[in-house]
């Protein structure tokens, strides 16, 4: 959610500057006539982003592949957003303007469309990349809780432009786009780590037990971000602190007109300091909450005890007919074995609750997908019972009429390869 919610400012305070720039210019230049062209081009832009959005989550992807090649694009584009701001933030606004007065001077509707068109295509290219980078962050978090955070981010952003440009709120930007910078840095190495996992899971990279071993407690989400945001936000909030210290130096040395200025430079400082504190603190407390929230139903899901006779489990099909992850124990010579059974499209996948990276951890099912319990990786349901990334250690099975037949021969052999 936070995640969600910090790319959704960000692109809508970016959106939120052009058109606030274009509507400023417009008005101090008299030619506020042409003003209901930009918003039919925030409309439009609007409109065909939150299309992209709809296709994007229609276009429900399954392959682990795929889904990596969406994460890794994804990361590019929250880089890319971050060195074009970073890039062309100290000449947006004159750039803009000469760019609106190139169009606004033409005769006619010539003007209207210059400025719909520009204005079109500026948001455009904010809320296409919005749409893409939410999509691929929904690919390894909850979807209710990306929705949420990209609502109350665009709200947020609307609200922090209207204000700006109403000159209610002083916001200096350049510590917005720097303090958001560093976090997003974070959230593009978490994607890219993602998509590299993905294609790992989908056999693309190669994969070994140090690789997923390192990446697996990254992508988790909860553990990544209580971990690296909270300490990128407490280094800010800390460089916020010193710079109000050191301006408070200075102000000690300069003239009286000079301090009267500084010492109100200062108040705004700190009230800008407090409010990032602040947030910093909310997050952190939400992060916490869905930490422990997260720990607290992580418990491993129950499993039916089931009785072998003589070397093989049978499993009734209609008891795992559903499509849904249904685990089982069975007494191997003394040794309680743990294993699961879901149907695929093309017959039934069995697997120890474990596999050969994470050890016996075990899975769940959250909606359609298998999870791994310790790094969070989505199991490809087909995929299941074969090698590779953090699937479960398959063992073998065959229908015999009515039942799902396994050896426990296979399921001993399967924990000789569950790393202890």
């Amino acid at each position: 959610m936070f995640s969600a919610f910090l790319i959704a400012l960000r692109e809508g305070v970016e959106a939120a500057l052009v058109v606030g720039i274009i509507l400023v210019y417009l008005s101090r230049t008299a030619r506020t006539h042409l003003a209901h062209f930009v918003w039919y081009g925030v409309a439009a832009a609007a409109a065909l982003s939150l299309a992209v959005a709809i296709a994007l989550d229609r276009w429900r992807i399954s392959q682990d592949g795929f889904e990596g090649l969406m994460l890794l694009a994804a990361a590019v584009f929250v880089i890319t957003m971050i060195v074009w701001m970073n890039r062309v933030a100290r000449h947006l606004k004159k750039e803009i303007e000469q760019k609106v007065e190139t169009y606004a001077a033409r005769a006619g509707r010539a003007a209207g469309l210059g400025i719909f068109l520009f204005v079109f295509l500026m948001v455009l290219r904010e809320g296409a990349e919005l749409a893409l980078i939410l999509r691929a962050v929904e690919l390894s978090s909850e979807g209710l809780q990306t929705w949420l955070g990209t609502i109350l981010g665009i709200a947020v952003a609307v609200a922090v432009g209207l204000f700006f440009f109403k000159g209610t709120l002083r916001v200096p930007l350049h510590r917005f786009f720097a303090v958001t910078s560093v976090i997003l840095m974070l959230v593009a190495f978490q994607l890219a780590l993602t998509g590299l996992h993905e294609l790992s899971e989908a056999q693309w990279l190669p994969s070994s037990k140090s690789e997923m071993v390192i990446i697996g407690p990254i992508v988790r989400n909860e553990l990544f971000f209580f971990v690296f945001i909270f300490g990128a936000a407490m280094l800010l909030v800390l460089r916020e602190w010193l710079t109000v210290s050191h301006s408070k130096a200075v102000i000690e040395g300069a003239g009286e007109a000079e301090k009267r200025l500084l010492e109100s430079q200062n108040r705004r400082q700190q009230r800008w300091m407090i409010a990032a504190a602040s947030a910093c603190l909310a997050v952190i407390l939400v992060l916490t909450a869905d930490f422990i929230y997260a720990r607290a139903n992580s418990a491993p899901p129950s499993a039916r005890p089931v009785t072998a006779v003589g070397n093989e489990v049978r499993i009734p099909l209609s008891e795992v007919a559903d499509s849904s992850l249904h685990l089982f124990t069975v007494d191997a010579g003394g040794q309680t074995l743990r294993f699961l059974v879901i149907k695929k499209p093309n017959g039934y996948g069995t697997a120890l609750d474990a596999c050969r990276i994470c050890g016996a951890e075990g899975y769940r099912q959250d909606g359609q997908n298998v999870v791994c319990r310790h790094c969070g990786s989505a199991i490809y349901v087909p995929s299941i019972g074969e090698q590779g990334g953090c699937n479960p250690i398959g063992v073998s099975s065959h229908v015999d009429g009515g039942n799902l037949v396994l050896d426990v021969s296979s399921l001993t052999q399967a924990a000789r390869e569950v790393p202890q």
